[in-house]
């Protein structure tokens, strides 16, 4: 594999120059992404490893909306069994494998779960369906990369889980999923893309598309951080817009080939310690599934499954649906949580394909690939975890109308045997971990909690600690992160303002009880000096980023979505 490609402000700057010089003659893109979630990035990457010339551009960061504020899994869906989507769980077990095993093995992890089981008829019913969600990641193409699940009975289940109310209960089943940090895998892909020539650019908003009689010839765009509108031109514009892909048809005249449902997912984190137990819970409730998922030094319990027509930008979490998930999960806990509990709270939106009058938990996550208009390729719908397959079919779409049109053939998708970056030597590097604490001067947990952020990268992160010793100076309220962490984002992982280093390269925003609001002046200082940044600017940053976790924390003491969105939509993106 070639160098990775360092998602610099200057690979910005040289991605916005190639983007544009498309409108000269015969320059132009055979394909152009629009959308930085994990679709996009996939895509992206799915296009220039076939041999395409390709360019992604994102409105905002990436995974700025859908594709950072999932539940973090990596899991063929075990609720869709019952819904009999034996495809889609069979495809996206497979994807599990493939991503634990080979594609992602520095970022995705398995992760234990235990099934509790409330009547003796359930536990036949439940195995069966274990025994099929195994059958099947054992048939598939890929390393299953995890334990068979196992049956428990009541006082295994105590042992395990002291804090779940085992005297309810006839036993459990634990099972193994995996988990992931959504917002670092959409940017390792799209880094990934980049590293094999794509043009990467964010902060660049589509305004228009560019035709020549019927046909989407490519867009009009505007770069947000200097205000330059351009044109960018390509062979085929792929739209992977998520919840946005309503607005981009009507850019395009109206043609509404995909009827796109926005479901609001809420999300609380808590404490570790507050709930004792080693693997995590998964339960029904009478509106959708409740997962309790160990997140590091804390849980993640989600989620609810509501439709939303109001700001897509920023979803906001209500009192109402935080009640809701406390509600549910002190029904299976012994020491109940309450709102003091609660370190951070996030909402996001699926994009889910609509059915005529299915309530949103009863939506499909099957995804769908149309071109409404010659030289415009959508996709929407499909979930995290098949994030690849998706993206492999909107190239086999735009493949077909490059055939048709200006006779290219293209190779098959190569995505299945393409590692990210970070994943080559992945295994070396985990191996030498006491060698690399050593060398260093950092301690094991410090190289691990390095490892499973960066993969074989992280001899790029020591690299920069050997060259700036000041740089290993932990975070001054998130010591989980060293100062060094903050710089690489800028000049390796395309972070230009706080929010997307507070909010997505790290988790600072949702695993600290005051959401970053203490270390918010600390990074800024450590991005302003890669950026340039003056005093004043370096306050505004600050200022943006304390106000926003303000209109967050009002949102959420508010008991209707439409006033909980009224209370976020107050702060405006910063850019």
């Amino acid at each position: 594999m070639s160098q990775p490609s360092a998602l610099s402000p200057q690979s910005r700057t040289d991605a916005l120059q190639a983007l544009v010089a498309t409108a000269d003659h015969g320059g132009e893109l055979d394909v152009l992404v629009v959308g930085g979630g994990v679709v996009g990035a996939g895509t992206a990457l799915d296009a220039v490893t076939r041999g395409l010339s390709t360019g992604l551009i994102e409105q905002r960061d990436f995974a700025s909306g859908t594709s950072s504020r999932s539940s973090k899994l990596i899991h063929g869906g075990l609720r869709y069994l019952e819904m009999f989507d034996f495809g889609l769980v069979r495809e996206a077990l497979e994807e599990r494998g493939l991503l634990l095993t080979r594609l992602a093995p520095h970022l995705v992890r398995p992760v234990p779960f235990l099934y509790p089981l409330h009547k003796t008829l359930e536990r036949p019913y439940v195995g069966a369906g274990l025994v099929l969600y195994d059958a099947m990641a054992m048939a598939g193409k890929y390393d299953m990369g995890v334990p068979k699940h196992k049956h428990l009975f009541r006082r295994q289940v105590a042992r395990i889980a002291p804090d779940l109310k085992t005297e309810e209960l006839t036993g459990a089943i634990r099972y193994y999923d995996c988990q992931v940090d959504d917002a670092r895998l959409v940017m390792t892909i799209a880094r990934t893309a980049a590293t094999h020539g794509a043009h990467v650019a964010t902060r660049t908003k589509v305004i228009g598309f560019v035709r020549e009689g019927e046909r989407v010839v490519g867009v009009r765009a505007i770069d947000l951080e200097t205000g330059r509108e351009f044109e960018v031109r390509a062979r085929v514009v792929v739209n992977a817009a998520g919840v946005w892909t309503d607005e981009i048809q009507e850019m395009v005249g109206g043609r509404g080939s995909l009827n796109v449902q926005a479901s609001k997912g809420i999300h609380l984190v808590v404490p570790r310690d507050r709930i004792r137990s080693e693997a995590g819970f998964i339960t029904k409730t009478e509106k959708s599934v409740l997962f309790v998922i160990p997140w590091g030094r804390h849980w993640i319990i989600g989620t609810t499954d509501t439709a939303w027509d109001l700001d897509k930008a920023h979803p906001a979490a209500s009192k109402a649906d935080i009640d809701y998930l406390l509600t549910h999960v002190n029904k299976i806990l012994r020491e109940p949580l309450d709102h003091d509990d609660v370190e951070g709270v996030y909402a996001g939106l699926r994009p889910l394909l609509k059915g005529e009058s299915e309530p949103t938990s009863r939506i499909s996550r099957e995804h769908t690939v149309v071109t409404p208009v010659p030289g415009l390729v959508m996709i929407a719908g499909g979930k995290l975890t098949t994030y690849r397959v998706m993206a492999r079919d909107a190239i086999e779409a735009a493949a077909h109308s490059l055939k048709t049109t200006v006779n290219l053939t293209v190779r098959d998708s190569i995505t299945d045997r393409v590692p990210l970056v970070g994943a080559d030597g992945f295994e070396t590097r985990s191996n030498q971990r006491v060698l690399l604490a050593r060398r260093s001067g950092l301690h094991v947990a410090r190289i691990d909690h390095l490892l499973g952020r960066y993969g074989d990268l992280v001899d790029e992160v020591l690299a920069l600690l050997a060259e700036r010793p000041e740089l290993r100076m932990p975070l001054e309220g998130a010591e989980d992160h060293l100062a060094a962490e903050v710089v690489y984002a800028v000049t390796h992982e395309g972070a230009q303002h706080l929010d997307d280093v507070l909010t997505r390269r790290t988790r600072i925003s949702i695993e600290m009880f005051d959401r970053g609001v203490a270390t918010a002046p600390t990074v800024a200082a450590l991005m302003g000096g890669e950026l340039g940044w003056d005093d004043a600017r370096i306050a505004e940053e600050v200022d943006h980023y304390l106000r926003r976790v303000e209109a967050e924390r009002q949102s959420q003491a508010k008991l209707t979505d439409q006033e909980a969105d009224e209370a976020r939509v107050q702060v405006k993106d910063i850019v």
